[in-house]
This record gives structure tokens, C-alpha cells and sequence, in this order.
């Protein structure tokens, strides 16, 4: 009886101490911070925005090194509004973005391949004409090599066609009128979520960033 108590105290302990450490090192890590890399010409302005839980990385949709437009298409969202000025990109879970409009319509299924790295990803690309800053939405700078690593980044985080097209997702489940999806490459994971991959952005192109993290609040931390 005794044994049976054990197992069945260590089953039910294991996952709670694995959530503990899981939590532990999100927040030790995040508050670790990777230095911004100086400049004397940053003069291109980047934003980073937050739905609360999401991170998105912001950018003018055209500037002399790219016009995203010519590969993000207008077209590809429902508003086909050409005078948008920005382009905020995010990348995530595939099934989340295009089955889970709302945390009620979460199904294990999804829930499952996302937190093991079972299933596939995708960019969520959203144009706006106008960004406002917040405590939600904070403004960096960067120069022009900066700049060019940040969208080497992005552009080799889209998967592609045979002819080396990003490949749009036609689907209903845009969020509005200026956004669409695309085909991304690796896997979300716990250890690779669209905050990870944000985070990562930011180091790739020498801004602030942490260490590690899976959650907006670390990226945001930084900036405080």
C-alpha cells in the first residue's frame, strides 16, 4: 500500500515540480539581460508590441533597403489597404493562430502539439497606417546593418516555395481586415514560443534583450 501511495504521489508531484522549474527559469532568465549593441546612426525606428501575451516585432512597411509590400502582399488581406505604413510581424503556433480565436475554443489536441513541438508554424503579418506608443508598444531605433540583420531574420523565418515565394494561408481566420497568415518554418515549443522567437529578433538585430524567455514580460522587463 505503501508503494502504491508513493507512485502515486510522484506522479502527481513530477509534473508539478516540472511546471515549478519551468516557471523558475523563465523568470530568472528573462530578467538576464543581453546588452544593446551601440550605434551612432540609428536612425530607423522599430517598434515591439504586446497584446498582453503575444510579441510582435514592427517595422515600416518600405524604406531604401526593402519594400515588404512586394512580398507581403496588400492584396493577401481582406482590406487591400495600400496606404498602411507599417508591417508588424509574429510568429506562432499554426493550430493557435487559425483554430483558436478565442482561449475557449483551445483543444487539447492544439494545446499538446504546441507545448511538444508537434506541430507546424506560421507568420502572422499585420499592416497599420499609424503606431502609437505605449507602455504596450515601445519604440527602438536601430542603423542600417542592424536593420538589414533584423529582416535577414524575418525573411528566413517564412517557409517558401519551389520558387522561393513565401507561401500565403488562405484561411477565414484573419483577425480583422489588415492582417494574413504564412507559412513559417521550425516548430513552437515551450521552448520556442512567438515570445522566443520576438526575443530572438531583437538580439539578432544588437537591441535589448533576455536571455531567454516564453513570455511577453520578459521582453518588456527590459524596457521598463
Amino acid at each position: 500500500m505503501r508503494k502504491t501511495f508513493k507512485i502515486i504521489g510522484w506522479t502527481v508531484l513530477t509534473p508539478v515540480l516540472l511546471i515549478a522549474l519551468y516557471l523558475s527559469a523563465a523568470y530568472v532568465l528573462s530578467r538576464i539581460s543581453v546588452a544593446k549593441e551601440e550605434t551612432a546612426s540609428a536612425d530607423i525606428p522599430l517598434y515591439i508590441l504586446t497584446n498582453g501575451v503575444h510579441t510582435d516585432l514592427v517595422m515600416p512597411v518600405r524604406n531604401q533597403q526593402i519594400d515588404w509590400s512586394k512580398e507581403v502582399l496588400f492584396e493577401n488581406t481582406t482590406g487591400k489597404d495600400t496606404t498602411a505604413q507599417w508591417l508588424a510581424f509574429g510568429w506562432g503556433d499554426k493550430g493557435f493562430y487559425l483554430e483558436t480565436p478565442t482561449w475557449a475554443d483551445l483543444k487539447f489536441s492544439t494545446a499538446f502539439k504546441a507545448a511538444t513541438g508537434l506541430s507546424t508554424s506560421a507568420i502572422h503579418a499585420t499592416y497599420y497606417r499609424g503606431i502609437k506608443e505605449s507602455s504596450d508598444c515601445i519604440r527602438l531605433n536601430v542603423d542600417s546593418a542592424q536593420y538589414a540583420r533584423l529582416v535577414s531574420y524575418i525573411r528566413e523565418s517564412f517557409d517558401r516555395d519551389a520558387s522561393g515565394n513565401i507561401i500565403h494561408i488562405v484561411t477565414n481566420a484573419n483577425y480583422g481586415r489588415t492582417d494574413a497568415f504564412y507559412e513559417a518554418k521550425r516548430s513552437y515549443s515551450l521552448f520556442h514560443t512567438c515570445n522566443t522567437w520576438a526575443n530572438n529578433g531583437l538580439k539578432h538585430c544588437g537591441q535589448k534583450a533576455c536571455l531567454w524567455t516564453p513570455f511577453d514580460k520578459g521582453i518588456f522587463y527590459q524596457y521598463r
